[in-house]
């Protein structure tokens, strides 16, 4: 390790000389309070910039031992310096001069949820920060003068008042704190209640607009119907009351426009915390609840889907079933068994973005087309099985088929935004609207035959004298390029994400793929299955964090997914 005023001669004797020479900078600097290190120096000011981190040591940082005693905490701890940071980097960013990106501090923008990321991390030792400086140029000669004013005179600023406790809020630090400690008590709570979520009264559900997942201004707080709210008392807030949605078949009814799509929004997020001014803090859904939709046109491979879906007239295997160019109703039923693969407790569900074949069919159709002439079973005949023989709730949004109210537990009518429980009142006309007497084939448990295979290298794309392709003489390595939360590239292959609706973040994006790359490269072997892999993965992932994803050094701009996301992207990469 060298002295920040050993850094300072460095940039002196690099002053004005061709871009390159930046990269004698690499290595780590002792400054006043912290230890900054130069992880990666960019190639030119118009590439990706320079990967920086600061670390300072929890006695100089000075924050109580109760705020890193955890992971909760730790993680919820990082959160709130990240975003402090990144308050104090957008007054500096750019001030220092020069071409492409120089003068470039750039810093993760957390959103509403609270993520674990690697832009600070915390350990039992110390708090690492990581963003990323553009190196100043003038063209491409080194602009040094302007790269010590971001070394020397923003930095300091920005981590004095960012990472150093005697600098912030104690009072709103601990309050950010007992809120995370108090989300984490409703978590645990739903287990204990049988229940599967939790919406507290007087949450604010509607969002901004379409594009901001900030709060609406003067719309109609939560008020939960009386037959369905709960109180708990709560660690540090105290008495809190809201509604309890218990373990089963829930409908979400409603009106257009009186907020049922509003309300399963919230729920689906509801398995991440939310930070204070939210709206959503104490909106708490069980952490493997899965939000499931229809994906015309996607990947299959080897899904035993014959839960729903049976003699195909073309005679194709539904125990073992693969397409390309799935329909909507296969790709649903896919998606529900994948989802019971990777543990889902709770299935979410939006009439509006399902197949209407695969959800339900009325008793008109039945009449035309016969039982023996319908390949698939509708999840109408199959979700009460899904509770009953595998443990698995189901939250449905429902605004055209009164069918399902036949098969469900509890029945919530969203008026104006307000929720009614109409449980007793449906249950009654049920009555007088029977269904036909239809009963779905035996259930089974779906069974995996999914061995995990990959795209075979082309042989390095290089030929020898007699014009065979020589056989790689190096693992393969494969390039990956994120296309924001939407999805990534791997390879010559293009990875969907579009539709798994609970991925929040394109950093979370940025750790699938490269999950997806190490396995690639390192385990894919033919013989392991696709729930083997992911397993051993996420297994890798929780107990040494991000920083085994590292190559060389742990980069900025990786946030943790959960385990159901992991499967969703391993399924929807092209293999044969």
């Amino acid at each position: 390790m060298q002295s920040s005023e050993q850094l300072r001669e460095l940039l002196h004797s690099v002053n004005r000389k061709s871009y390159p020479a930046y990269k004698s900078l690499k290595g780590t600097y002792q400054f006043k309070g912290y230890i900054l290190s130069i992880d990666h120096v960019q190639g030119d000011p118009f590439a990706s910039p320079s990967h920086i981190s600061v670390r300072i040591s929890h006695k100089q940082a000075g924050f109580p031992e109760e705020y890193y005693r955890n992971k909760l905490v730790a993680v919820t701890l990082a959160d709130y310096l990240t975003r402090q940071f990144e308050k104090q980097v957008n007054h500096f960013t750019f001030r220092a001069k020069g071409s492409g990106k120089s003068g470039l501090i750039s810093v993760t923008k957390c959103g509403q949820e609270v993520l674990e990321r690697t832009a600070c991390q915390i350990t039992g030792q110390e708090i690492t920060a990581r963003f990323f400086v553009g190196f100043p140029a003038n063209g491409r000669t080194i602009n040094a003068t302007e790269l010590e004013k971001i070394f020397f005179e923003f930095l300091p600023v920005c981590v004095e008042k960012s990472f150093f406790y005697r600098n912030l809020s104690g009072k709103e630090l601990e309050k950010v704190i007992f809120l995370a400690e108090d989300q984490e008590f409703i978590r645990e709570e739903l287990k204990r209640r049988s229940l599967v979520a939790f919406v507290n009264d007087g949450a604010i559900l509607p969002r901004e607009s379409g594009i901001s997942s900030r709060p609406m201004r003067d719309c109609v707080a939560f008020s939960s119907p009386d037959s369905l709210r709960v109180s708990m008392e709560l660690p540090h807030k105290g008495k809190i009351t809201g509604m309890g949605i218990p373990a089963g078949i829930t409908l979400i009814v409603g009106g257009g426009y009186h907020g049922k799509s509003t309300l399963l929004n919230a729920l689906e997020l509801g398995i991440y915390n939310h930070i204070a001014g939210d709206g959503r803090e104490y909106v708490i859904t069980d952490i493997t609840a899965q939000k499931l939709r229809s994906e015309d046109g996607r990947f299959i491979k080897d899904v035993d889907i014959s839960l729903f879906i049976n003699d195909l007239p073309n005679k194709k295997d539904t125990y073992r079933f693969s397409t390309e160019d799935a329909s909507g109703s296969t790709s649903q039923a896919a998606g529900i068994v994948e989802g019971m693969e990777a543990g889902s407790r709770v299935f979410l569900l939006d009439e509006d973005t399902s197949a209407t074949n695969f959800m339900v069919r009325d008793s008109f159709m039945q009449q035309v087309i016969s039982r023996e002439k319908e390949p698939i079973t509708p999840f109408l005949e199959r979700a009460e099985d899904l509770f009953e023989k595998a443990g698995i709730s189901t939250i449905l949004v429902a605004g055209s088929s009164g069918a399902f109210f036949h098969i469900a537990d509890t029945v919530i009518q969203m008026d104006n935004y307000v929720p009614v429980d109409i449980t007793r009142k449906v249950k009654a006309l049920c009555a007088s609207y029977p269904l036909n007497d239809r009963k779905a084939p035996e259930y089974h448990a779906p069974a995996s035959h999914r061995i995990m295979t990959k795209v075979a290298p082309a042989a390095g794309g290089k030929k020898d004298y007699y014009g065979h392709f020589k056989a790689q003489e190096k693992p393969e390595r494969l390039k990956t390029k994120i296309h924001g939360k939407d999805g990534f590239s791997i390879g010559k292959q293009e990875v969907d994400l579009r539709y798994v609706e609970q991925l929040l973040d394109g950093e979370q994006t940025q750790t699938l793929s490269a999950l997806l790359k190490y396995a690639v490269e390192k385990l894919i072997d033919g013989k392991q299955t696709l729930p083997e892999i992911v397993e051993l993965l996420y297994g890798k992932l929780k107990k040494e964090g991000l920083a085994f994803l590292a190559e060389g050094y742990i980069s900025c701009g990786y946030a943790m997914p959960r385990k159901q996301e992991v499967y969703a992207c391993f399924n929807r990469y092209r293999r044969p």
